[in-house]
């Protein structure tokens, strides 16, 4: 199916590019999600005539993501869970887990998908690189200190 983007979407292309995907995908994720509609003539009208409110919009949530990201930036994360002597935990700290802690620690807007485990979720006590993906050009390193609980 032939779809214009409607914003920067990873691995895919940039706002106003028409590009193929597979029909599930477009029907199932990037139209519900306003991310794309059809690639049709009179879409593609339309979009050029809002070319430019959509850049604007992209402006603002790529200056809001730099923004939270530098104020996120070189922060730990504690979190506390349950562990053997040994170290390893009963269970493990996931992304959701990060999620909930960074936004009790003022960062409301973090969504579980945001939040990157590059060896999958945390199985013990220490301290862990995570990434954080708030927009799709901005990924801020947090470390996560896990502790073991009392």
């Amino acid at each position: 199916m032939q779809i214009i983007l409607l914003e920067k979407v990873v691995n895919l292309g940039g706002l106003g590019d028409v590009v193929r995907v597979k029909d599930g995908y477009a029907r199932n994720f990037l139209i519900p999600e306003g991310k794309a509609r059809r690639a049709t003539d009179a879409a593609i009208k339309e979009f050029e005539a809002r070319r430019a409110e959509l850049e604007k919009i992209q402006a603002d949530k790529l200056s809001a993501a730099q923004s939270t990201g530098s104020k996120m930036e070189g922060m730990t994360v504690a979190i506390s869970q349950k562990a053997g002597v040994d170290g390893r935990l009963f269970g493990s700290v996931t992304n959701f887990d990060i999620a909930i802690a960074l936004g009790k620690q003022g960062f409301p807007g973090v969504e579980k998908a945001m939040v990157r485990l590059p060896n999958g979720p945390l199985k013990a006590i220490g301290d862990h690189e995570v990434s954080i993906a708030l927009h799709t050009d901005v990924v801020v390193p947090v470390k996560v200190a896990v502790s073991p609980e009392a």
